[in-house]
């Protein structure tokens, strides 16, 4: 299990950021190909999407999050912000998938490469980004299924497991504070020397 961390759960806010407010702004803005395509793939997962996650724009891009009415603590790099659980975005050069569960939990991305592999498409997929120029691209059944699999309850429970985990490894990690030697005991003085004795 593994921990996705504030580079990875914001890759794209250093790529193509929008200043859309909503998610209607964020698509009318692109080509009409690439509005079509992420309509599409939105579509597939707003209908698999537990009713716990809210879609909203996220980092520059659609997000799909645990708002912190279910789940408080929010996201540990930036808690102000919510538990990221998907995210879909248009790049310069393709578009891209989110989706943090694949890679945060060994189990999911083992069944979810399986799964993309039997449905004969090419898998374009960096630790959580699959990249993709168009819907043809992409199994749909598949990304429906990834999201329908872990409900946010799930989610955080990964999330939290992550995190402790990465903490005990931390702890493990740090050096220990060496000890002092201990002072050695003061050496015992010598007895002087008798003095000679006077001769009679």
């Amino acid at each position: 299990m593994r921990l996705l961390n504030c580079c990875h759960a914001t890759a794209y806010t250093s790529l193509m950021q929008s200043t859309a407010a909503t998610v209607a702004e964020y698509l009318a803005d692109l080509p009409p190909d690439r509005r079509q395509a992420l309509s599409v793939v939105r579509k597939v997962i707003l209908d698999n999407l537990d009713e716990d996650y809210e879609e909203g724009m996220y980092y520059g891009g659609i997000g799909y999050c645990v708002p912190h009415r279910v789940f408080p603590a929010g996201y540990h790099c930036d808690p102000t912000q919510p538990l990221c659980f998907a995210g879909l975005s248009s790049q310069k050069h393709y578009m891209s998938l989110y989706l943090m569960s694949v890679y945060s939990e060994t189990e999911h991305k083992r069944w979810f490469e399986a799964a993309w592999k039997k449905s004969g498409k090419k898998l374009d997929m960096g630790k959580c980004c699959i990249r993709f120029k168009s819907v043809e691209d992409l199994p749909l059944e598949v990304i429906g299924e990834a999201i329908r699999r872990v409900p946010a309850k799930k989610w955080i429970a990964i999330y939290e497991r992550a995190r402790a985990m990465t903490s005990q490894r931390s702890e493990k990690g740090k050096p220990q504070a060496k000890r002092r030697p201990a002072a050695k005991p003061a050496k015992a003085a010598r007895p002087q020397r008798r003095a000679a004795r006077a001769a009679d």
